[in-house]
C-alpha cells in the first residue's frame, strides 16, 4: 500500500498556539489494481464521514460496519456539558455571555427574549464552532442606562435565566446541572461534596488589584452571596467573569482594598470567611 504524507498547522481560535501534525492519507489505488477491482471508490460503495472519523464499507447501500450503528446509539446517549460564561472584562461597554451545549443550540431567539424581559438590550454576536462545539456570544447592556450590567442581583438573574431557558428547551440537560436536581426531568447522578469542590485563591494581579479564584459547587443565588461575603469585608469588586460549567461554578473576581491589592492578611481572612460560607451548614466547622 502506498502512503503519501502532508502536513497542515492546527490554530487554536484564542490563535495563542499552534500544534503540528502529521496526516497520512491511504492510495488504494495498488490493492484494488492486484483483486482487479475498479479504482472508484463510489462502485465499491465507500463512504467517508469526517465527522466520527470511520469509514463506512458498504455494498448495494447495506451497511457492512455493525460497530458504526453502535457508535452512534452511544452518541444519541452522551449528554454534552452545559456551560454559561457571563465576562464583564472583556467589553468596556458591555457584559458579554456566552452559552454552549455542545452542537445542540439552535438560534436561541427565546433565550434573547427573556434576557429583553428583564429589562436588557440583547445583541447576538457571534456564533463560534470548536470541534463540535458551538459557542453563541451575547452583548448584554441595560435597556435604562445604555451600560453594562453591574448589579450582582441582575447578573445573578441573567445566569439562572439562561439556565432555566436550557432546562425547558433542552430537558436532557438537566442530569449535568446543579437545577436539574429540583427543575429538570432527571436529577443529576452526580452529586458533588461542597467540602471537596470548593476551591478559593487570592493572587497578585498588579500593585492596585488581586485576582480571587472561586471554585465551588453551583446552586441558585450563588454569585449573590459570594458578592455580599466580600462586601461585608469592605473588599471592592472591580469586574468579574461568572462561569457555570454543569455542576460546578468557576468564578474570578479583580478585587481591591482602598484602591490597592489585597495584603496577605486580607487575603487570609477572605479565604477563610467565604470557604466557611461555601460549606454545607451542617458541616462542622471550626471558627476562623
Amino acid at each position: 500500500m502506498a502512503l503519501a504524507n502532508s502536513t497542515f498547522f492546527f490554530a487554536s481560535s484564542s490563535s495563542t498556539f499552534r500544534r503540528r501534525s502529521r496526516v497520512f492519507a491511504l492510495d488504494f489505488a495498488p490493492i484494488l489494481k492486484v483483486f482487479g477491482v475498479p479504482n472508484k471508490c463510489s462502485e465499491l460503495g465507500f463512504t467517508f464521514s469526517t465527522k466520527k472519523n470511520i469509514l463506512y464499507a458498504s455494498t448495494d447501500g447495506l451497511n457492512a460496519v455493525s460497530a458504526a450503528s453502535l457508535k452512534s446509539e452511544q452518541d444519541a446517549d452522551y449528554v454534552p456539558m452545559p456551560k454559561v460564561n457571563i465576562d464583564q472584562d472583556s467589553d468596556s461597554d458591555a457584559t458579554i455571555v456566552q452559552l454552549s451545549f455542545g452542537d445542540r443550540l439552535g438560534a436561541l431567539l427565546d433565550t434573547m427574549k427573556a434576557l429583553k424581559d428583564l429589562g436588557l438590550d440583547v445583541s447576538k454576536g457571534t456564533v463560534a464552532t470548536e470541534g463540535s462545539v458551538k459557542q453563541t456570544k451575547f452583548f448584554i447592556k441595560r435597556l435604562d442606562t445604555g451600560r453594562k450590567v453591574e448589579d450582582p442581583d441582575m447578573l445573578e438573574r441573567i445566569r439562572l435565566t439562561i439556565i432555566n431557558n436550557l432546562l425547558e428547551y433542552h430537558p436532557e440537560c438537566s442530569v449535568q446541572l446543579a437545577l436539574g436536581e429540583a427543575f429538570g426531568i432527571k436529577a443529576p447522578e452526580k452529586k458533588l461534596d461542597i467540602d471537596i469542590a470548593t476551591h478559593i485563591q487570592v493572587k497578585e494581579d498588579g500593585p492596585k488589584r488581586s485576582l480571587l479564584y472561586i471554585e465551588t459547587a453551583d446552586r441558585p443565588g450563588l454569585l449573590v452571596e459570594i458578592i455580599k461575603i466580600i462586601a461585608d469585608i469592605n473588599i471592592d469588586v472591580e469586574s468579574a467573569e461568572i462561569d457555570t460549567e454543569g455542576l460546578v461554578a468557576k468564578d474570578k473576581f479583580h478585587v481591591s482594598y482602598r484602591g490597592a491589592a489585597l495584603n496577605s492578611s486580607l487575603s487570609q481572612v477572605l479565604t477563610n470567611c467565604l470557604r466557611y460560607y461555601l460549606r454545607r451548614p451542617e458541616t462542622d466547622i471550626d471558627s476562623y
